[in-house]
């Protein structure tokens, strides 16, 4: 069956003292959910269960996230979680605390939908 992205939001998520990328991911897919709603679901009673969410995370070492427990974080639909290499790491050269940047992209993806609406 063909899908169609319905959505894509992006989130930025940081640890300032911790140097902790798991932490910095989680609150940058937290953000990105933050800015979107999807009232489809209720509008054409569609399951969420039909939604498929693919969640890319990017922080300087991905090999530090664990993609599994941000995929059971994640509220709806049938989700994975990638991690590849960006973000930022920001050294404080008079404490030695590094900062950790973490950006997300959340994308939903439905059954196409062509042909179920009609305009007017």
């Amino acid at each position: 069956m063909t899908e169609q992205r319905v959505i894509i939001e992006m989130g930025m998520g940081n640890d300032l003292h911790g140097m902790d990328y798991q932490k910095a991911a989680r609150r940058a897919i937290e953000d990105a959910i933050r800015h979107s709603t999807l009232p489809i679901f209720q509008s054409i009673n569609l399951p969420h269960d039909d939604m498929r969410v693919q969640v890319t995370v990017a922080v300087q070492e991905p090999n530090k996230i664990d993609a599994d427990r941000l995929t059971a974080g994640l509220p709806r639909g049938r989700a994975t979680v990638t991690a590849v290499k960006g973000g930022l790491n920001i050294a404080n050269p008079e404490t030695g605390d590094t900062a950790v940047v973490a950006t997300a992209a959340v994308e939903a993806f439905l059954p196409s939908q062509k042909g179920k609406w009609s305009a007017g």
